[in-house]
């Protein structure tokens, strides 16, 4: 008897939803298309608070989705503004016994959440952290990050302090919250570290990465919003600094800044034209070092300004 295909727990796949019209169509699609059986799985989506279409979209999802046979289910979270309020909202919905996260802006394949699920066969694994792949985009912005890798949750697992996920994708045992609590309703960023983390400090629950579970995530195609996501990604570091005590990222100095655009010009830009008239390279990479230096800025930034409220630090329970 094969193990692992008798073990099928019933799955709840939660999503926040804010203002996702122009996304909703495709990921529905690949929710309705997941292998995994069908009378297991449950896919709570919550609007919160959107202003555009949404709504409507979500309505005549759950329509059709029933004409298919898929358990799709649409909630709202429209007293707290927060990604984090409206996955509580899916966890205090959800009947599975996993809990499933992804994004708006998200694209899983078939497969994912059958590949998702298998390492809880293993009942010490607490949190299963899947892969983060890159949509193919066209825009310079959106080939740097899918050639860079930018959101491989790889990185996160070799975070100094203890590995995490984003919650763009991971699998999280239900019973968990009912020992650590939901994820901070208030806080705007960091959620994924934090709640991961606190799994990890108050219980005997391990974490591991499941490498073919994969999403594909539709990268920043523009520079306001690869601004807004680095500053968001400083204000996570600061939060988590004032939380669990990791350090602060530096600042770049003039001096480096300087070093780095003259090596840039020097040897890199040569180096790698050599390479794309080789055959080996990208144009991409003729202008990485300028993006880092962006995206450095305003991760800088982000820090620099945040504040964590004592209302973010409030943790909700089940």
């Amino acid at each position: 008897m094969n193990k692992d295909k008798d073990f099928l727990p019933k799955v709840s796949v939660i999503v926040p939803i804010y203002n996702g019209e122009q996304d909703l169509p495709d990921l529905i699609n690949c929710l309705q298309s997941q292998t995994y059986p069908k009378d297991k799985v449950e896919y709570l989506l919550v609007n919160n608070n959107s202003k555009d279409n949404t709504a409507n979209i979500l309505n005549q999802a759950t329509i059709e989705s029933q004409q298919i046979g898929v358990n799709l289910k649409v909630l709202n979270e429209n007293n707290i503004q927060s990604s984090y309020a409206a996955r509580n909202q899916g966890i205090r919905q959800a009947t599975g016994e996993i809990l499933a996260f992804t994004d708006a802006d998200c694209r899983p394949l078939k497969t994912w959440l059958e590949e998702l699920v298998k390492p809880f066969i293993d009942e010490n694994i607490g949190i299963v952290v899947g892969e983060i792949e890159a949509l193919l985009g066209q825009t310079v912005l959106e080939k740097y990050a899918e050639r860079n890798s930018i959101l491989s949750q790889k990185f996160l697992l070799e975070h100094p302090f203890l590995p995490y996920g984003q919650t763009a994708n991971l699998g999280i045992r239900r019973l968990i919250f009912r020992k650590i609590g939901l994820f901070r309703p208030y806080l705007t960023t960091g959620g994924d570290a934090d709640i991961c983390w606190r799994i990890q400090q108050q219980t005997n629950y391990q974490l591991t990465f499941a490498a073919q579970a994969i999403i594909y995530h539709r990268h920043r195609s523009t520079f306001k919003e690869l601004r807004s996501q680095w500053e968001r990604y400083g204000r996570s570091n600061f939060y988590l600094h004032e939380l669990y005590g990791v350090d602060l990222m530096r600042n770049l100095t003039l001096q480096e800044v300087i070093y780095r655009c003259g090596r840039w010009l020097l040897k890199e830009i040569p180096r790698d034209t050599i390479k794309i008239l080789q055959g080996q390279g990208s144009p991409i990479d003729l202008i990485k070092m300028p993006i880092d230096l962006f995206n450095f800025y305003a991760r800088s930034k982000g820090q620099k300004t945040a504040k964590l409220s004592k209302k973010a630090q409030e943790i909700h329970w089940l």
